[in-house]
């Protein structure tokens, strides 16, 4: 039995942009299979949230706790060693890399070299043990476009492929920041049956997503951020319940239910 009840906490955090105070004491929880949404509307604090927990914006204080060790302050090139890969806003895939070299470039000598073996963390076990014959079977887009470059991809499959990259070093946590922006509603259908089959093979998720629909129909548990604060936490089905919240912080007006949404 594990120590730790949480798979990753996040305790009382607060996080600047120079003199700007995003995140104004934020606590969190997520589960080990869980898949946990952050929403609110552009400017609350979602994308600071993940790039805190990530490394990426270093909070001013509080912890960042993974399978109960703290790991604010660790860069970000090492919390692959922890079991957390990145899905960032906008893909963030190397576009004059082949979807080949996208791929492997994680699990590649230039990568894992900036790793020390000794400080790499145990990722656990999942069912799923990716390797890049493995993504490219969950993606068989992008084994017809290998040798393409990333700026040849449609928007679509620059997100396949910025997902398969995370995959690749078989992490517990998959951070997602936004995965259906600009895509096509068929592509953003395709991201949440993905998302859905990541819980069924044991990873867990924090996705932050601006598609309420997506949203509400793979969280377990829900967060909805205003000004750097959490203003609500619960299940969908809580949030449900919670109209005035619905319509202040998500736009959502009484007269259009959150079944209507996830139908």
């Amino acid at each position: 039995m594990a120590a730790f009840e949480s798979l990753l906490e996040v305790r009382d955090l607060h996080t600047y942009y120079g003199d700007s105070y995003v995140l104004q004491g934020v606590d969190l929880r997520l589960k080990s299979g869980q898949v946990v949404a952050i929403l609110g509307r552009n400017g609350m604090g979602k994308t600071t949230l993940i790039r805190s927990i990530f490394g990426l914006t270093p909070p001013r204080s509080g912890e960042v706790l993974f399978k109960g060790k703290a790991i604010q302050g660790t860069a970000p090139y090492q919390m692959a060693g922890h079991g957390i890969s990145l899905v960032a806003q906008g893909r963030q895939i190397f576009k004059n890399l082949s979807v080949r070299e996208n791929l492997l470039l994680p699990i590649s000598s230039l990568a894992t070299r900036r790793l020390p073996q000794a400080d790499r963390q145990p990722v656990g076990t999942s069912p799923q043990n990716w390797t890049f014959d493995s993504v490219l079977a969950e993606f068989p887009q992008l084994k017809d476009r290998l040798e393409n470059g990333g700026n040849e991809l449609s928007g679509g499959e620059q997100q396949m492929l910025a997902i398969g990259r995370a995959l690749i070093n078989n992490p517990e946590l998959v951070l997602m920041d936004e995965p259906s922006e600009g895509l096509s509603p068929l592509f953003v259908q395709h991201i949440g049956t993905m998302m859905a089959r990541l819980k069924t093979l044991g990873h867990s998720v924090l996705l932050v997503e601006q598609n309420l629909a997506l949203a509400l129909s793979v969280a377990d548990y829900v967060y909805i951020i205003a000004s750097g604060r959490f203003v609500f936490s619960g299940t969908p089905k809580e949030l449900a319940e919670q109209e005035e919240i619905l319509d202040v912080h998500l736009g959502v007006s009484g007269s259009k239910s959150l079944d209507s949404l996830t139908a």
